[in-house]
């Protein structure tokens, strides 16, 4: 992505927020946009929910409409900063949508939001994305710089979609240089409202390690966001930065603290099964999100902290509470299962490509069961 502080001039950036100020959210709705809406008007600001229909919140303003339609500019009045959540915390809601109609979604709803801000005379824009645009590679350092360029290897996941997103953003924050825009990527995100394809690596029976990789696994709770989105909000911020916990978990802290064996494949392995039943329709998501629990794509929150910012939650509490909501869930990497499911009995409560090889020999074994 080309970087956005390029796009803007220098000293065209806003100048600290004082006092309460009217903060709009996009999918507000949602549980995990009301857990950030009430944190958001804890100090005071006014929060305006926007969403397709109102939520259950009575302090926020509701303003129900479609975010990708031109008539958002009058729900953007009287808003000082407007934060998008182009990410979708719900892999149900991501994975129901065909990926081509799902990235032109995105697409839509970021230019059209971005124009009307700069029409309403909005002073910032916060877009939610996350650090899995970086890429889990194995050379990548730890931390990685706050900076760093975006990689995805896949096309057409929802990696690629974010990337698609943030460069969308910058090219049009050169188009509407009085508005100051603002990407924050969080690590791994945990807390209510919260169904990732990362949360789903926990629903397994054990971990999955790929042999000869090394992950590292950093977290970021839905309150720490929050609380980062004040910062921003109020403070002269960078145009890129990260939120998450600081420091990093190894693969031995997070099977000492989760309590769960693991079980180890070679890489080969691990994504030719994950790949086939990829192809079979089996699991939705591309084999290449693998790379996300083998690889490291850890960052260290520190723009924020130079900003007076700390987080609230440190990685091992996160990795509990997310422990705490899969309790009961099964999945086979982004699928959901249950005991009767068409994978097989054997294979639910599996949530890697070491179960999902286990379940492909099943279909291998159901058909030759028919011929």
């Amino acid at each position: 992505m080309s970087s956005l502080t390029a796009s803007r001039p220098a000293g065209n950036r806003p100048r600290k927020q004082a006092g309460p100020l009217r903060i709009a959210l996009t999918k507000a709705a949602t549980t995990f946009g009301s857990t950030l809406a009430a944190h958001l008007g804890e100090g005071g600001d006014r929060v305006i929910g926007l969403d397709s229909h109102a939520g259950t919140l009575g302090d926020v303003d509701w303003r129900p409409g479609d975010v990708a339609s031109p008539s958002v500019v009058a729900a953007l009045d009287d808003v000082d900063v407007l934060v998008h959540l182009a990410l979708e915390p719900d892999l149900s809601v991501a994975l129901g949508v065909q990926p081509a109609a799902r990235r032109a979604r995105q697409i839509e709803q970021i230019r059209t939001l971005v124009t009307a801000a700069a029409a309403a005379g909005v002073t910032r824009l916060i877009v939610v994305t996350s650090a899995l645009v970086f890429g889990a590679r194995a050379d990548n350092p730890v931390p990685l710089p706050e900076d760093s360029p975006l990689r995805a290897d896949d096309t057409e996941g929802l990696v690629a979609d974010l990337i698609a997103v943030e460069e969308e953003v910058a090219s049009l924050a050169r188009l509407h240089q009085g508005l100051a825009v603002t990407i924050l990527r969080p690590a791994a995100l945990v807390g209510p409202g919260v169904d990732t394809m990362i949360t789903r690596h926990f629903e397994a029976p054990r971990l999955l390690t790929l042999r000869g990789t090394t992950p590292s696994w950093t977290f970021c709770h839905v309150e720490d966001l929050a609380s980062a989105l004040v910062v921003l909000a109020h403070e002269d911020a960078p145009e890129e930065l990260t939120v998450s916990s600081w420091g990093a978990l190894s693969q031995l802290e997070v099977e000492e603290i989760s309590g769960m064996k693991r079980v180890e494949l070679s890489e080969i392995a691990a994504f030719s099964a994950a790949d086939r039943l990829h192809r079979l329709n089996v699991i939705p998501v591309p084999a290449s999100d693998l790379s996300f629990v083998a690889h490291p794509w850890t960052t260290e929150p520190e723009r924020l902290a130079a900003l007076g910012w700390y987080p609230a939650y440190d990685n091992a509490a996160c990795l509990s509470i997310l422990l705490d909501g899969v309790r009961g869930h099964h999945a086979v990497m982004a699928r959901r299962l249950r005991s009767r499911d068409a994978v097989g009995a054997a294979a639910a409560g599996a949530a890697s490509a070491a179960v999902a090889a286990i379940a492909t020999a099943a279909l291998m074994r159901r058909r030759r069961g028919r011929d």
